[in-house]
C-alpha cells in the first residue's frame, strides 16, 4: 500500500512539475518574460486547486482508488500532449487541463491512508507518501534538466508523461482497494453537512492557512532559483542547475520522521519547529557563495515537507475526530496548497523581474512568518479526543 502510495505521489508531482526547472528554456523558446513563464507552473496549479473542490465531495460518494487510477493515467496521458503543444497558449492550456486531471490522487491519498492503516501509524505512512511526493519533485526536475540538454524540452516532458504512465500501471495493479471506506449518501444535504465541519473548525481553517502560505512560498523560491543560476556569478547550464533539485531527497526523509515524531509528540509540537527550519533555510540561502545557498536550500526544503507531512495528516485526523469528511478536508486543505503555489508561484516572477533574490525573499519571508503565527495559534486551540 505504501509502496503504491509513494509511486502514485512521485509520479503526480513529477507531472505537476515538468516545467518548474524549464522556466529560463521556456522563456526563451517562446519569447516570454519571467513573470509570463511562471505561468506554465501557476496554472497547472490552479488547476488542480480548482478540480480539488469537485474532487473532494466525489470521493465522499465514489470511493478513494478509482479516482486515484483515472487521475493518473489521464494526467500521463495529457503530460505527453505537452510536448507536442505548438504554441505558447496551447501549452498553458493543456498545463491548466492538466491540474484539473492531477487531482484525484492529492484529494483522496492522505484519506485513504487514515482509512486504511492503523491509527498508531498513519503519520508515519502519510509521512511516506509525502516523501513520495518530494522523490518524484526531485526525480521529474532531474529528468527533465538531462534530458533536456540532451534533447530538447518536447522530449523532457513526453519522459515525464511515460514515467506517469509506468507508475498508473503499477498501481492498478498492487494497490489494494478500500476496504474500511463508507460512502456517504448521495445526497447534497449529507453532502454540505461535510463541507460544513470542514469549513467551521478553526483549527482546520487555520491548517489551511498553513498550507498555502508554506506552498506559495516554497515555489516561489524554486520558481526564482532558476533564473539565479542561469545568470552571472553563476550561469549555469540546464542540466547542472537542476541538479538543485536534488535537495528533495532530504524532504523524503524529514516527512517520515515528522510523521514519526508527530505520532510520539503530538502535531502541535512539531509544526511550528519545521516551519521555522524553512525561515533559517530561507536566510542562509541570501548568501552569494553557491555551497551556502545550497545548504539553505536543503534546511528549507527538510522544514517544508516536514510542516506539509504532518500538517496534511493533522487534518484527516482532526476531520475524522470530529465525525467524517477527511476527503473534503484534505481537498480544502490542498485547495489552499494549490491556490497559494498560483498565487505566490506567479507573483514571484514580477519579485524577481523588478527586485532580484531580495524581492524573493522578501515575499517568502513574509508568508512563512504568517505560517508561524498560524502554527503556534494551533496551540492554543482545544484538541479533539
Amino acid at each position: 500500500m505504501t509502496l503504491c502510495l509513494f509511486l502514485a505521489g512521485l509520479a503526480t508531482f513529477a507531472l505537476l512539475y515538468v516545467p518548474q526547472p524549464l522556466l529560463p528554456e521556456l522563456s526563451a523558446q517562446f519569447q516570454v518574460p519571467a513573470a509570463s513563464a511562471t505561468l506554465a507552473v501557476s496554472l497547472g496549479t490552479l488547476g488542480l486547486g480548482i478540480a480539488l473542490l469537485l474532487a473532494g465531495p466525489a470521493t465522499e460518494l465514489w470511493g478513494r482508488t478509482p479516482l486515484m487510477l483515472i487521475s493518473l493515467f489521464s494526467s500521463s496521458a495529457v503530460g505527453i500532449a505537452c510536448a507536442l503543444a505548438p504554441t505558447w497558449e496551447v501549452f498553458l492550456a493543456l498545463r491548466l487541463l492538466q491540474g484539473l486531471t492531477l487531482a484525484g490522487l492529492p484529494a483522496v491519498a492522505t484519506a485513504y491512508l487514515r482509512e486504511e492503516v492503523h491509527a498508531s501509524a498513519s503519520s508515519r505512512a502519510t509521512g511516506l507518501y509525502i516523501g513520495g511526493t518530494a522523490i518524484g519533485g526531485m526525480s521529474g526536475r532531474l529528468i527533465v534538466g538531462a534530458v533536456t540538454d540532451l534533447f530538447g524540452w518536447r522530449w523532457a516532458s513526453a519522459a515525464i508523461g511515460l514515467l506517469g504512465l509506468a507508475c498508473a500501471v503499477i498501481v492498478l495493479v498492487f494497490l489494494p482497494r478500500s476496504r474500511n471506506f463508507h460512502p456517504v449518501a448521495a445526497r447534497p444535504v449529507a453532502v454540505l453537512r461535510l463541507f460544513g465541519r470542514a469549513i467551521t473548525d478553526p483549527a482546520l481553517l487555520a491548517l489551511y492557512g498553513i498550507s498555502g502560505t508554506l506552498m506559495g512560498g516554497f515555489v516561489a523560491v524554486y520558481n526564482a532559483m532558476g533564473f539565479r543560476l542561469a545568470e552571472p556569478p553563476y550561469g549555469l547550464p540546464l542540466s547542472v542547475a537542476s541538479l538543485v533539485f536534488v535537495s528533495y531527497a532530504i524532504g523524503s526523509f524529514s516527512s517520515s520522521y515528522a510523521g514519526s515524531l508527530a505520532d510520539r509528540f503530538g502535531h502541535r509540537r512539531v509544526v511550528p519547529w519545521a516551519v521555522l527550519l524553512c525561515l533559517a533555510g530561507l536566510a542562509i540561502m541570501a548568501a552569494r557563495p553557491l555551497g551556502l545557498m545550497i545548504a539553505g536550500m536543503v534546511l528549507m526544503t527538510a522544514g517544508f515537507f516536514a510542516a506539509h507531512g504532518v500538517a496534511s495528516g493533522w487534518v484527516a485526523a482532526r476531520s475524522a475526530a470530529r465525525g467524517g469528511g477527511a476527503g473534503q478536508a484534505a481537498s480544502l486543505y490542498l485547495f489552499a496548497y494549490y491556490l497559494g503555489s498560483s498565487v505566490f508561484g506567479g507573483l514571484v516572477g514580477t519579485a524577481w523581474d523588478r527586485f532580484h533574490w531580495l524581492g524573493v525573499t522578501a515575499l517568502v519571508a513574509v508568508l512563512w512568518l504568517v505560517a508561524l503565527g498560524l502554527s503556534l495559534l494551533l496551540r492554543r486551540i482545544p484538541a479533539i479526543s
